[in-house]
């Protein structure tokens, strides 16, 4: 009996030692993989959050979850640089004046560090860019609220190296209703002018984001665009039913149609229902025990305390449910048709457990590899399908234009 016991141990720890020898060897293939591939994200919010408290992310900023260091460790090449507009500019005024501030700000950082970043306006640009090992900075606008009632502003933008225009954000705007806005649907859809702005973003060879709309409204820009959209920081309701922020099953399977891609958002309140269900429950213990403890709400204090709490109590998701909504997309519509749109910046506190900053990539890829997605497919994921998408777009403008003349 003793020597069977002893056998026993011997085989369970050859078998945790295989694993532990085949983990390591998936992720060792996904560090070098990252370091081969371009690896696009589609939403990054460094440029609002330096708005607010300026940091150099030339240099370590472990404030942030972006800045170069990291950035190179994990292998990204060309995060786009999200030009949040507020929706509070819908009602004051200046969306314009503040998106250009955002982009003259882009712009700045590559000027001051041109052996690290470089503005890029393509597929192309980001990867001679590669090649010379500088992390490109391409740019699209959050919100359409700079688009004013002159269609120029739309050709004015895209001539500031604006590659794509999310229609809305949290409230209706002029162009669109929003998915967040569940007071009114304004338009019930897209608005008529919004539908002449996808026209003329088609026009141009402007990527359309259908992030953050109504169900309708994404219908409705299926019924206008020529060209393929995108979806830059969004993930599946499949795994957050009654999230409309999130796309069904229905919408992706009409994106695949249209040849687009959706790429994948990595907030934990966007990959599960669970994380949903705990912020909310997290928040309103916050507030009730801030009031216990009779501390101003505004102040540092609460603001410490509110933070280590979350950290200490939130229900995290994990690397392995991002891989979990990338099979679904691929299941129902292919590989062709997901990328990565990481929200870094973007979602706070939420990020999952092994994805906590722009370093860990390679953890996602890993999980690809031991999944079974090959080199070939990771990295139509990491952004050949963007390519693929971004350089359509280009095609149809080249069309249209061609025609116009």
């Amino acid at each position: 009996m003793k020597s069977i016991k002893n056998i026993s141990v011997v085989v369970l720890l050859v078998l945790v030692f295989a694993s532990c020898t085949q983990t390591n060897q998936y992720q060792q293939q996904a560090n070098d993989l990252a370091e081969k591939v371009i690896i696009v994200d589609g939403h990054i919010d460094v440029p609002y959050q330096l708005k607010d408290e300026w940091v150099n992310i030339s240099k370590a900023a472990p404030e942030l979850d972006f800045d170069y260091p990291r950035a190179k460790e994990g292998g990204l090449d060309a995060p786009f640089m999200s030009i949040y507009i507020p929706v509070e500019y819908q009602e004051t005024g200046g969306a314009k004046a503040a998106a250009d501030s955002l982009v003259d700000m882009m712009e700045g950082i590559a000027n001051d560090n041109p052996d690290k970043f470089a503005i890029a306006t393509s597929p192309e640009e980001i990867q001679n860019n590669f090649e010379k090992g500088v992390i490109s900075l391409p740019m699209g606008i959050e919100n359409g609220a700079p688009v004013g009632e002159d269609l120029s502003d739309v050709q004015y933008f895209y001539d500031r190296g604006v590659r794509y225009i999310t229609l809305a954000h949290a409230k209706d705007n002029r162009l669109s209703d929003s998915s967040y806005d569940t007071t009114a649907d304004t338009h019930n859809g897209l608005s008529d002018y919004g539908e002449e702005v996808v026209t003329e973003m088609n026009r141009l060879g402007m990527m359309v984001d259908v992030s953050h709309i109504t169900d309708s409204a994404f219908y409705d820009v299926m019924d206008v665009t020529e060209a393929p959209v995108v979806a830059t920081h969004s993930s599946c309701r499949h795994f957050t039913p009654g999230f409309e922020r999130n796309m069904s099953d229905d919408l992706i399977k009409r994106l695949g149609k249209n040849n687009g891609v959706i790429m994948i958002n990595f907030g934990s309140t966007f990959l599960d229902s669970a994380s949903q269900n705990s912020q909310e429950k997290v928040r309103e213990e916050m507030a009730q025990l801030i009031e216990e403890k009779e501390l101003d709400p505004e102040s540092e204090e609460a603001d410490k305390f509110r933070s280590k709490y979350f950290q200490e109590n939130f229900q995290f998701s994990t690397v392995e449910k991002v891989a979990d909504h990338i099979d679904h997309v691929v299941d129902l519509v292919g590989v062709d048709h997901v990328g990565l749109g990481s929200d870094y910046d973007g979602v706070g506190p939420t990020l999952p457990n092994g994805l906590k900053d722009v370093s860990t990539y390679p953890n996602l890829f890993a999980e690809l590899l031991e999944r079974g997605y090959t080199e070939e497919e990771i990295e139509k994921i990491a952004s050949g399908n963007i390519f693929r998408v971004w350089n359509k777009v280009n095609e149809v403008a080249d069309n249209m234009q061609e025609s116009d003349n």
